[in-house]
């Protein structure tokens, strides 16, 4: 396996990430409460048979459900409530809380249903779209002793920040609070795309930048780094990882793709780094690391390795290369999914490989997994098929010795590196 020399970026535990509040500002004012439909528990508990890792599945019957897009905030700030869409009439966001295991489905005051969501940073908010409109939404919950006999009560309160056309993707917040992002038409080139930013604190919107010179595609991806206030990225053609300064305006390529070579599904992790699948194609089937990219300097390393021989066979080699990744904010673990539905954990220091659980979609056929992260680098989120009926969402818990050997080796560099000074 190729290690990261330590990834030589500092991604040790104790790692800083941004966690700004945007001093100054007021606390923003919602709306009376309106009650929230709550339903009974679906929860099922598995243990994964060979990692021993305790899985929860949050639905569970004939429907399809699916986590929020892996670089998404899926737990509330308070770890109170996870989120995820569902295609049960009518079709939106909805919540599983916690506490009891009982499900919650979103709306606006007006009775639309919420898409295109994303926690908040800050405060055990849900930032979202009822239609056109950007909404902020609060969530009061009044956990049920009894949930069986008693359902719990959920009150939300509503925020409007603007109305915006013809935009795409979902929200995402700056890692200061201050910003939102979209997607949308370009209103300078109506036939091209643009990326916005929506003020947090009063709705403006303005344009920050259209696609960039010689790209091909719709402007899609796009997500703020989780440490830098601001930068963000976005997703484009031929050229796939772009990133744009909100300073200025103007978006710059950091690692330009030989063609054929794979480049897919990035997201931020600490230290401004951006995690992205992918490789060289030399072969007749992908073979696709999880790799770092550091868009200072354009360097990349590999800190999941993929592979591929002669005479694997395609669903052979898949259970071996990765397609979505995700780091935790803690710079412990970057985790990654394969075609086989296999969850792959990756060492943030060392880059050794383990597996968390396996076996959760059909090579081949059905939703990918897309794991995201909860708030603490504990759990993990994602889609399933192991259930044999619809897809849903799970969520697997690292074992704790796991935890333990990682914050353990963390202390013991951190009290070298400590001797060194």
């Amino acid at each position: 396996m190729k290690l990261l020399t330590a990834l030589r970026v500092c991604s040790l535990p104790f790692l800083l990430w941004c966690s700004f509040a945007p001093f100054g500002q007021a606390a923003p004012s919602f709306g009376e409460r309106y009650a929230l439909e709550v339903l009974p528990s679906e929860a099922r508990p598995m243990t994964d048979e060979e990692s021993g890792a305790e899985l929860l599945f949050l639905t569970s019957g004939p429907t399809e459900n699916k986590n929020l897009y892996f670089h998404e905030r899926s737990w509330l700030q308070d770890s109170s409530m996870i989120l995820f869409h569902t295609h049960r009439e009518p079709s939106g966001l909805m919540g599983y809380l916690v506490e009891t295991g009982e499900l919650v489905r979103f709306r606006a005051a007006d009775g639309t249903p919420l898409s295109r969501a994303t926690a908040t940073a800050s405060r055990p908010t849900v930032y979202a779209m009822a239609g056109n409109r950007v909404v902020e939404v609060a969530v009061d919950i009044e956990a049920s002793s009894d949930p069986r006999t008693v359902p719990s009560a959920v009150w939300a309160r509503e925020r409007r920040l603007c109305e915006i056309e013809n935009t795409s993707g979902s929200l995402n917040e700056s890692c200061d609070g201050r910003y939102l992002s979209l997607g949308g038409t370009d209103p300078e080139a109506p036939d091209s795309t643009a990326i916005f930013l929506i003020s947090a604190t009063d709705g403006a919107t303005e344009r920050l930048c259209g696609m960039p010179p010689g790209t091909t595609a719709p402007v899609t991806h796009v997500q703020w780094s989780k440490t830098n206030p601001y930068w963000l990225s976005f997703a484009n053609q031929p050229v796939r990882i772009w990133v744009v300064d909100i300073r200025d305006g103007t978006p710059w390529a950091p690692y330009v793709e030989r063609p054929g070579e794979l480049v897919t599904h990035e997201v931020w992790w600490v230290n401004d780094l951006l995690i992205f699948c992918g490789g060289i194609h030399p072969f007749p089937t992908e073979d696709a690391h999880v790799k770092t990219l550091d868009p200072r300097t354009g360097e990349v390393r590999i800190v999941g390795e993929g592979a591929w021989w002669p005479e694997g066979t395609p669903p052979e080699i898949a259970k071996r290369n990765w397609w979505h990744p995700a780091g935790s904010l803690g710079g412990h673990w970057v985790v990654a999914d394969n075609w086989h539905g296999d969850i792959m954990l990756f060492e943030g220091l060392t880059a050794r490989p383990r597996l968390l659980t396996q076996g959760h979609r059909t090579y081949g056929g059905g939703a990918h997994p897309e794991p995201g992260w909860d708030r603490r680098g504990e759990q993990v989120v994602f889609a399933s098929h192991k259930l044999g009926e619809g897809v849903h969402v799970c969520v697997a818990t690292i074992p704790p010795t796991w935890q333990e050997e990682v914050r353990e080796l963390g202390r013991r560099i951190e009290s070298v590196v400590s001797s060194e000074h």
